[in-house]
């Protein structure tokens, strides 16, 4: 089954007042301790939000009290590099499988034999991957940005546009790139996240992550360890787990091929969701409220009937 719709922003569903605040807690693995944001029932479906670049756990600041109003349990992890207590210099300790391993791992120190998944960018790649590979523990998945990893190989060689939106992958492969980013504050990513329309405070709290040249380095890791194989995006199967993809129009890194040929590597129920005039950072330019309206509608549709 395949829907697809083309939507703009709507209103953003409430928080509770009464609800908990969200927990800023670390959440204990065999790799290390990861920082992350939790808020929700301890009896709720467990919903794990993976964060891209150069971005954090903060991306998804509106949508955790959302889920956890709609009885979700959120857990929102600070990625590999990200979280001091998991931060490794070697490039290959940041190879795709690994970056799967971390997300269950975390699944399995909080109790989650299954959990709903959501990936933007980077968090959607590896989202795609634990779907299409550990289907069995994924109840829905839900990605922003990122096409599947074979639709965006196939975009790769067919769109003439997309090797240039993606130019960014194969200079951050440079260990130089670094310092290059990290000069002046960050100002080279600043002026990129200025240029998606990111508001000034939201730019201030993700690079503030990068005040630690370390974490920079981890972060652009992610890319250096495609050239080891990590990427495998022909060894990315089809998902079968009811499937939401959201992508901007705007989007200035995926154009539309990659995005609409996305259905294709999906057999489970699809629905593809256009946002008229939004670019790649949805969470931050707009976007958000029909994020969170078609993501919380996709999630109880997906909701175990036990539950």
């Amino acid at each position: 089954m395949s829907d697809t719709d083309r939507s703009t922003a709507g209103p953003v569903s409430g928080v509770d007042r009464d609800q908990p605040p969200v927990s800023h807690t670390e959440i204990d693995t065999p790799e290390g301790s990861f920082t992350a944001d939790v808020m929700g029932p301890l009896d709720g479906s467990c919903v794990i939000l993976l964060h891209g670049f150069p971005q954090s756990n903060y991306t998804w600041r509106n949508v955790i009290p959302a889920l956890a109003r709609e009885k979700f349990r959120a857990v929102a992890p600070d990625q590999r590099g990200y979280s001091v207590g998991v931060r490794p210099a070697a490039v290959s300790s940041y190879r795709i499988d690994r970056l799967v391993e971390d997300v269950t791992d975390l699944a399995d120190s909080l109790g989650c034999e299954h959990f709903h998944l959501v990936g933007h960018d980077w968090g959607g790649q590896v989202a795609w991957m634990i779907a299409a590979k550990k289907a069995r523990r994924v109840l829905s998945l839900s990605v922003l940005s990122r096409p599947h990893p074979a639709a965006f190989a196939q975009a790769m060689r067919s769109d003439p546009e997309q090797p240039g939106r993606s130019r960014h992958h194969k200079r951050f492969l440079d260990p130089e790139m670094t310092d290059v980013l990290w000069l002046d504050g960050c100002a080279r990513l600043r002026a990129g996240l200025e240029q998606d329309r990111v508001p000034q405070e939201d730019i201030d709290a993700y690079l503030s992550v990068f005040d630690d040249r370390m974490a920079l380095d981890a972060a652009l890791n992610w890319y250096r360890a495609t050239g080891l194989g990590g990427l495998a995006a022909h060894h990315c199967p089809k998902v079968t787990v009811p499937t939401l993809y959201l992508w901007g129009d705007q989007d200035s890194t995926v154009g539309r091929v990659g995005a609409e040929l996305t259905g294709q590597h999906v057999t489970g129920p699809y629905r593809f969701v256009e946002i008229s005039g939004s670019g790649h950072f949805l969470t931050d330019d707009g976007g958000e409220a029909t994020v969170i309206d078609e993501l919380l509608a996709h999630l109880h549709r997906s909701r175990p009937k036990e539950a």
